[in-house]
């Protein structure tokens, strides 16, 4: 195998690197520890737009095919941006995401979704014609979206320039599923063009960063992301295996899945950290220029697994899971943080819903593969793979096997005392 060398890292390790992809038959032991150098994080639909802590495709390219046949049906109960859909479908797999994400969903939806070249090409060229005749004055302060600070986020040269492109798409002689791929392409750069932190995974103004934004840039943007877009979706198209699904329920969540027992024949996630990315306030703007979002984020962010959203009420009292060593972590963190502690507490009950409610729909002998990241709540080191396991086999998963895969690249800014430079992936039998 060409793509294997062994590398020792900076602390001594012997550490397994792999470039690009992963071979099926990869031998893997408890406790072996993996660098996987991803070549695809932009390969057809996944650089559609930009998305916190997503797979890269290799990894669950290889688990795929490493455990399911074609035309098996997997099962992603953290859909996040479709990254497993999409590797289902190239691997020839029939597939849903569970997210309860609007945005996610939609992201994901048209990553997945065939369009026809010719039809396509057509209406891109009509997106074009209708830029270079843009005029400010083509659009109405009546037109204008209505959503919290506004002003603050976006310039009004901006602001009209969004509204504009919006009402362009929506406005297109051709059928929903490819302007939804065309708003994907618009939400694509919205984060860009506004006045917030191009970088952050909050949506923030940072005024230090004197971050400028010129008239016509959205305009500009825009057309670029259709140029790299457009090629990427067409060949998707191409590669595009007929015959298969993938969908997104809109009625269920990880801890809730109402599929009929028996149902998959693996599942295959990477669920939020505890203190998770807040999905919704990152995407706010998005959620906003899409229609997914008016007011207050509350409501989603509380639906939120990893969610900070909880009600002081909660954690009045030490709660505990049932785990020794992480109701240990959870009580030391309960000295300097009530609230934090719950937090934690809160993630691992969530997640024992989630791992019950997926060994219900899985087949027996399939399994359960979960991409799980570690953090730090107030200086303590919260091992969640540790946690999850024991609770999954009090559930009556077996644990197969267990390896790390160190993280080499982040695409959002973390504090570095926070920073855990690997995951883990726990490989679960029914």
């Amino acid at each position: 195998m060409d793509n294997i060398t062994e590398i020792i890292n900076d602390f001594g390790e012997s550490i397994v690197r792999v470039d690009g992809d992963i071979p099926i038959n990869l031998p893997t032991k408890n406790g072996d520890r993996f660098l996987f150098i991803s070549h695809d994080q932009s390969f057809l639909t996944h650089g559609l737009h930009k998305y916190p802590a997503k797979f890269f495709p290799e990894l669950p390219r290889w688990l795929i095919k490493r455990y399911s046949q074609a035309d098996d049906w997997i099962l992603d109960p953290f859909a996040g941006s479709g990254t497993t859909n999409v590797e289902a479908l190239l691997s020839k797999r029939n597939s849903v995401g569970i997210d309860v994400d609007p945005f996610s969903r939609f992201i994901s939806k048209v990553k997945v979704t065939p369009l026809v070249e010719k039809e396509l090409k057509s209406a891109q060229k009509a997106l074009l014609d209708a830029i270079l005749n843009y005029r400010p004055s083509l659009i109405a302060e009546s037109d204008l979206p209505e959503f919290p600070y506004r002003d603050n986020w976006f310039n009004k040269e901006i602001l009209l320039e969004l509204t504009y492109l919006k009402k362009q798409i929506e406005s297109i002689d051709t059928d929903a599923p490819i302007k939804d791929f065309f708003k994907v392409c618009l939400s694509s750069i919205i984060r860009a063009v506004s006045n917030a932190d191009d970088n952050c995974t909050r949506t923030v103004i940072r005024k230090k960063l004197n971050k400028l934004v010129r008239p016509r840039d959205a305009l500009n943007r825009f057309l670029k992301a259709l140029h790299v877009k457009v090629p990427k979706i067409v060949a998707f198209s191409e590669n595009y295996p007929s015959g298969l699904n993938a969908d997104f329920p809109e009625d269920m969540d990880a801890r809730n899945i109402k599929y009929e027992t028996n149902y998959f024949d693996l599942a295959l996630t990477s669920p939020p950290y505890v203190n998770a990315v807040d999905y919704p306030r990152t995407h706010q703007l998005e959620m906003y220029w899409l229609g997914f979002a008016q007011d207050s984020l509350t409501t989603l962010k509380k639906q939120n697994v990893g969610t900070e959203s909880v009600s002081a009420s909660h954690y009045k009292v030490r709660h505990e899971i049932g785990v020794p060593e992480a109701d240990s972590v959870i009580a030391n963190i309960f000295e300097s943080d009530p609230r934090r502690a719950f937090i934690a507490f809160k993630y691992l009950e969530d997640m024992r819903k989630n791992l019950n409610e997926v060994y219900k729909v899985l087949r027996e002998g399939s399994r359960y593969v979960i991409v799980v990241g570690n953090n730090r709540i107030r200086g303590h080191l919260f091992e969640n793979w540790k946690y999850l396991m024991p609770i999954a086999e009090d559930i009556g998963f077996e644990i197969e096997t267990y390896f790390g895969s160190e993280i080499i690249k982040h695409f959002i800014k973390v504090p570095r005392g926070e920073r855990i430079n690997t995951d883990w992936i726990i490989v679960l039998k029914k």
